[in-house]
């Protein structure tokens, strides 16, 4: 037996046993007389004591050790005479009377410690010692105690878990697929799923009216903190459902989760906002609404008044930052460069001051009385000592930016607590989105997304107009799970293919199996999938899901510790039929 107990497990009680313990090397200590070592393992830290008495052959093997040395020791617990409230186990620790090098360690490239000293690429090529230390095993548990519950909540509510396929056929729309090259069928290729859509949709034909899965998903597109080529999906399809029995249904599994992992309970119905509210108010499909400072219009009150900025513009609008109104220059002018960044395309920024005494301090007051400011500031709710932040230009591109600088506020006045959990529900998406380049409708979710009832008569006359019966689940500003009502007629299917640019060829030869299997009595079904990195990013406090996936690729999607993706030889090739070309340079 390598061990009776783990390095975490003992206490007060064990005093006096004689235990058998395992793990890594964390610190030496050589104090002469005494050598202290601190021993750790998943489950946690013992302290060894080598006394002055130990045999030769354990003070021998003590001086040999060096940091990440694997060893095993026997000894006997006592009560520790400095004790360590910090540590668990830090009310004894064990006196060695044997001790063995089951192997020993190179000196790692970084420290093993919670705060090391390795940056992000060195800890990603070793991996293997980087997951040693407390921030990523800490993820990880998070992350197993999190897909424990959500099979667990599922299993209770009658879901059953299947498998689908991991190779399956290259569909268009979403994002690019990674393609399998297939040995047997020279010149064709598998693709690996983007999500597991089309076949949950043909388990809901098949009976199976509730049924989950907890599946890797694949996209080749670049890389960001939320975003990995590879990740986790909680997904999830219903039959014989509503939308609001999809929703009571998994705002139940979010408030479960939230109880069990955090001890927070949400007592009230999470609330509800459109798409077209969120993009006007914030700007934003997933909008963060732990604080306020929504978007006021102000198109029709600034414009005439000479100021060509304004005058010119498709929208002009303000958000008021409570209490700020004694933001220096200096600040003023750090919010206007961060606004004109390229990646948030602001042209600049105005600002009005509402002083204590309520007298108005403007960067336009050339143009403006102050009386015009106080219309502006009735607008906007803002009182004195509030400060005006207003952007202006193309009516998308404004809020966009403005959608950018609410969160940057937001992070300065410290309204963005990673602590405090705002769920909300967006609904009533637009089906499709019209791209200028390619000359037509895409769809904004997928294909098989179901418009609203009440809006299938626009696809005639308005399609950009048509809304989905769809849904995100968004908490802090961040898409967590999003889903929809699907197609389930053929008719009304064919219709969407139709307006998506298909020929009738294109969308038999790609979906044929999904629409013929809905001639043989397709139910009514909906569904939703859920990021499983991204619920423990959001539960573990981090802005990365990375920390939550025991081997991720870096921003480049490579996996540094095994160098992939990496060439193949000629004789694969061969085999698949394959020829490698220089890339085209662009």
């Amino acid at each position: 037996m390598y061990r009776t107990h783990t390095c975490g497990q003992l206490r007060k009680e064990n005093i006096s046993q004689t235990v058998t313990l395992a793990g890594w090397v964390q610190k030496i200590r050589n104090l002469g007389a005494m050598t202290f070592i601190d021993i750790r393992d998943r489950y946690g830290i013992t302290q060894l004591v080598v006394e002055e008495h130990a045999t030769e052959a354990v003070r021998e093997t003590a001086s040999s050790l060096g940091r990440e040395f694997v060893i095993q020791t026997t000894g006997r617990v006592v009560e520790r005479s400095a004790k360590n409230p910090k540590l668990p186990t830090g009310e004894i620790e064990v006196v060695v009377e044997a001790l063995k090098v089951l192997n020993a360690s190179l000196t790692p490239p970084f420290t093993i410690e919670d705060q090391s000293d390795g940056g992000d690429e060195l800890r990603m090529k070793y991996r293997f010692l980087d997951l040693r230390r407390n921030p990523l095993k800490n993820a990880l548990i998070l992350r197993h105690k999190l897909t424990h519950e959500v099979r667990s909540f599922l299993d209770q509510r009658g879901f059953l878990e299947i498998e689908t396929p991991y190779l399956i056929g290259s569909t268009p729309e979403g994002a690019r697929d990674f393609v399998v090259p297939s040995r047997m069928n020279p010149g064709e290729f598998y693709a690996l799923p983007q999500s597991p859509q089309t076949f949950k949709q043909l388990l809901m034909v098949a009976g199976y009216d509730r049924y989950f899965q907890i599946v890797r998903c694949f996209r080749d597109e670049d890389l960001r903190a939320d975003r990995q080529p590879e990740f986790t999906q909680i997904d999830c399809e219903m039959s014989f459902v509503e939308r609001e029995d999809i929703l009571e249904n998994f705002e139940a599994m979010a408030k479960h989760l939230f109880k069990t992992l955090l001890d927070i309970d949400f007592p009230e119905a999470f609330p509800r906002m459109t798409w077209a509210d969120a993009m006007e108010k914030y700007g934003s499909d997933k909008p963060d609404i732990r604080f306020g400072m929504t978007f006021n219009d102000i198109t029709k009150l600034a414009q005439g008044k000479g100021f060509g900025v304004f005058d010119s513009a498709e929208y002009v609008g303000a958000i008021c930052a409570e209490g700020c109104a004694g933001y220096t220059r200096k600040q003023l002018d750090e919010l206007t460069e961060f606004v004109k960044r390229p990646q948030i395309g602001a042209k600049g920024m105005v600002y009005v001051r509402i002083d204590a005494d309520g007298h108005y301090k403007s960067s336009v007051d050339k143009f403006y009385t102050p009386e015009d400011l106080s219309v502006w500031a009735q607008a906007c709710g803002a009182k004195p000592g509030d400060l005006l932040l207003i952007l202006s230009g193309p009516r998308k591109q404004t809020l966009s930016a403005l959608c950018e600088l609410r969160l940057e506020m937001g992070s300065r006045l410290g309204l963005r607590d990673k602590s405090r959990f705002a769920p909300l529900w967006v609904v009533d998406f637009p089906l499709l989105e019209w791209d200028d380049e390619t000359q037509r409708y895409y769809a904004m979710h997928h294909p098989f997304t179901s418009p609203k009832p009440e809006d299938i008569d626009l696809f005639d006359t308005d399609p950009g107009k048509v809304r989905a019966n769809a849904y995100d689940f968004v908490v802090n500003g961040v898409e967590v799970g999003g889903g929809s009502l699907r197609i389930f007629d053929s008719a009304l299917q064919n219709k969407m293919f139709q307006v998506l640019g298909f020929t009738p060829e294109e969308a038999q030869r790609q979906f044929g199996f999904l629409m013929n299997a809905f001639k043989f009595g397709a139910p009514p079904h909906g569904g939703i999938a859920f990021g499983l990195d991204r619920w423990c990013s959001l539960f573990g406090g981090a802005d990365s899901i990375r920390d939550f996936i025991a081997f991720p690729k870096n921003n480049s999607g490579r996996d540094t510790m095994i160098d992939a993706p990496a060439p193949l030889a000629q004789a694969q090739l061969d085999e698949l039929s394959l020829e490698v070309r220089e890339p085209v340079k662009k």
